[in-house]
């Protein structure tokens, strides 16, 4: 339960706020009738989610409250009042690091739903601070660059991986959508159970069926023992279906059926079975026009697209380059146990004039022969050779 700390000499304010709280939104609430209370339980009680604080009290003004708060308790949100309201003082207030300053009497309605975008932004904040932690930690390559297209990229992912949201990626072949797939799951609250990955393009119409939902024994000549197929390896994790546009059309009907359902069966089974996954697709294909050609069930693409992430291609983001290329030569110099090498200018400006078609893939398979056929330092020679030429 939300508890709220309202800080006030005026009991019948007290009440007023009371009843509102607990009655309309059912807040825990407790009470401070001056500064030096209200600090000493913010010291005591970790659990405060929020202060509603007045500013003209008896031995501590409010505003030296929210001021020495903000030491003991900085992401505690506090809501002003003032029976005194000015501009200035709001102004204040608001610098100082209030969410809000409400003149009193408040309208309660309004402290209501200002109470509610507090408690948002704080749960937002946290949330945020919570992937970035995830981010230092995680083994997982990072989405690197610095341009506004790479950015955004991020941006969304920071917004949807926290959300049990389906997700669809879309970009060229070698933009990293599986990158960007990892990441989505990685800072998920389902990131300590599997991630499943399901390359569609890569399995024959005829497998595909027992590949993701599993068969039993003797369902057909070849299936000489029971298998479990990905949506249940993936159970309580993340099913990463790659290239779906390449999906056969009696595969597409059954991953519908078992999105709306969150049931699979087997092939050779009539027996179904309750899967808890979230799945995220990707492909490099554009769905509505495959929709138009019949090929792509236009209300499997609604089921999995709550959310789409566009991946740019590489000769979108040509600024970010030089940042992929050190990166890449120090994580390959070292798996390679080599010293590191320099790129020279020539060199790097020939890197982002190139069109890099194969785009991230093709540059980090570029940097490998840059290291393998390279001394100390990487020259347009050795780019014009290995690179644009190769």
């Amino acid at each position: 339960m939300t508890k709220i700390l309202v800080v006030d000499d005026n009991e019948d304010i007290q009440i007023a706020l009371e009843d509102v709280l607990t009655l309309q939104d059912d807040y825990e609430v407790i009470f401070a009738s001056n500064g030096v209370e209200a600090l000493e339980k913010l010291k005591k009680d970790n659990s405060i989610d929020l202060v509603i604080c007045d500013i003209k009290m008896p031995k501590m003004d409010g505003i030296e409250v929210l001021k020495k708060a903000r030491e003991i308790a900085p992401e505690t949100p506090f809501i002003m009042l003032s029976g005194h309201g000015t501009i200035e003082t709001a102004v204040n207030a608001v610098k100082m690091g209030a969410f809000d300053f409400l003149e009193k009497p408040p309208d309660m309605n309004k402290l209501l739903i200002t109470i509610r975008n507090a408690l948002d932004k704080k749960q937002i904040t946290q949330e945020n601070k919570t992937l970035k932690r995830k981010l230092k930690k995680s083994k997982i390559r990072p989405i690197l660059g610095e341009s506004e297209k790479i950015k955004e990229v991020r941006r969304i992912i920071e917004k949807v991986a926290p959300l049990d949201v389906k997700v669809l990626i879309l970009g060229e072949n070698g933009t990293g959508k599986e990158l960007v797939a990892r990441w989505i799951h990685e800072l998920s609250p389902r990131a300590k159970k599997p991630f499943v990955e399901v390359n569609c393009a890569a399995i024959p119409a005829e497998l595909i069926e027992s590949e993701l939902f599993g068969h039993e024994k003797g369902a057909f000549t070849s299936a000489i023992k029971q298998r479990i197929g990905k949506f249940e390896a993936a159970n309580e994790g993340t099913l990463f279906l790659d290239e779906i546009g390449d999906m056969s059309a009696s595969a597409q009907a059954k991953v519908l059926r078992a999105l709306q359902e969150n049931k699979i069966t087997r092939i050779g089974s009539n027996k179904p079975i309750s899967v808890n996954v979230r799945v995220i697709s990707a492909t490099n294909k554009n769905l509505k026009e495959e929709i138009k050609k019949g090929n792509f069930r236009e209300d499997l693409f609604h089921r999995i697209s709550t959310v789409i992430i566009n991946v740019p291609p590489l000769r979108e983001r040509k600024e970010d380059i030089p940042v992929l290329v050190e990166a890449f030569i120090k994580e390959k110099c070292k798996e390679y146990g080599t010293k590191p090498r320099k790129v020279d200018k020539e060199a790097m400006k020939l890197l982002m004039d190139y069109s890099w078609p194969g785009n991230i893939r093709e540059l980090i398979n570029a940097v490998e022969r840059m290291i393998i056929f390279s001394e100390d330092v990487i020259t347009k020679d050795i780019i014009e050779k290995f690179v644009i030429n190769y």
